[in-house]
């Protein structure tokens, strides 16, 4: 019998990014607050119960060391079952532009596998798996919005907040991480770490006030726009046009998410974010991005969608998260 499941995968952005000292390890210590939104890649899974472990791509769009191969592999593991598994990804969500793509398709493969094999995984070994897999991979498991702490794999989460719409512009611009976090310079013996700290607690109180990301905007930083922009020009200026919105009674809050090179635009309306949109046309600071609009997607949305898009797999009424199978013995 083949099991069949349409996996939606959603993209994130940061609301807010401090990079602080290089730990000894090689990473650095992060404080981030991540925020899923309604973008998505498609995952179409075919499982099939076999002798030995088989898993296929189908429109593997030539990605170098796939984490959707890689994260199949790692959960049949922790399960151990062997399946023939197939995968067919529809990419929606531009490829190496801060909106965590690749990391969000490997988390959907960890919660989608466990259910359609009758296995249970409980969310810290899935969190473990994924943590291994990229730094941001842990957070796709629940989403919503939540504070990431140390390299982003230590994650706790923050009040639902106004699902805002948003505007992302993704310019034909990759920037790569590893020079961005050299660009910055920050060492073993970084001297500023209490002040970014100080800084990025104030901007999660004033969100978890006020439960809305534009509202708490004044207090928001991304450490990697001070060098970044000057890497890519082009990103400043999107931002800057961006910003001149508001003098149209837009008033969007406009950060650039990870390192780059996505610069996305929070409107408290639907209504401000088209007459934006209307705005950009024409202008040549945006030729050749691509526009996107989307919203914010908490938490419970989340689980929601999860729970809808598996529902012929898992019991009514299942509560239980991550989800559980009704195949489960």
């Amino acid at each position: 019998m083949i099991r069949h499941a349409r996996i939606k995968s959603l993209a994130k952005i940061n609301l807010d990014l401090r990079v602080l000292a290089k730990r000894p390890d090689g990473f650095h210590d992060l404080r981030t607050v991540f925020q899923t939104i309604s973008l998505t890649d498609t995952i179409d899974i075919e499982y099939e119960v076999s002798k030995k472990t088989i898993i296929t791509l189908a429109d593997d769009l030539a990605i170098p060391d796939n984490l959707i191969h890689r994260a199949a592999q790692a959960v049949m593991d922790a399960m151990k079952v062997h399946a023939r598994v197939r995968f067919t990804l529809k990419k929606q969500i531009p490829m190496g532009a801060g909106l965590g793509g690749g990391s969000s398709n490997a988390a959907s493969v960890l919660l989608a596998l466990p259910v359609l094999a009758g296995r249970a995984l409980p969310l810290q070994s899935l969190g473990e798996i994924g943590a291994q897999l990229g730094s941001d991979v842990p957070f796709f498991l629940t989403g919503g919005t939540a504070i990431a702490l140390d390299r982003g794999t230590e994650l706790y989460d923050l009040p639902d907040l106004a699902q805002e719409p948003v505007l992302l512009v993704s310019p034909a611009v990759h920037v790569a991480s590893g020079p961005a976090y050299i660009a910055l310079g920050r060492s073993l013996t970084f001297t500023s770490s209490s002040s970014s700290i100080n800084s990025f607690q104030t901007f999660v109180r004033a969100l978890a006030s006020g439960r809305s990301a534009r509202v708490a905007c004044a207090f928001s930083a991304n450490d990697f726009e001070t060098v970044v922009f000057k890497q890519f020009p082009q990103l400043a200026k999107i931002a800057d046009r961006l910003r001149n919105l508001g003098a149209a009674g837009a008033s969007p809050f406009i950060r650039m998410t990870g390192s780059g090179s996505t610069i996305f635009a929070l409107f408290s309306s639907a209504e401000d974010r088209a007459l934006a949109k209307r705005m950009l046309d024409g202008d040549r600071v945006f030729r050749g991005c691509t526009i996107i609009e989307a919203k914010l997607v908490s938490r419970k949305g989340h689980h929601r969608m999860w729970r809808r898009q598996l529902r012929e797999h898992l019991n009514p009424n299942e509560v239980l998260w991550p989800p559980r199978s009704r195949y489960a013995q």
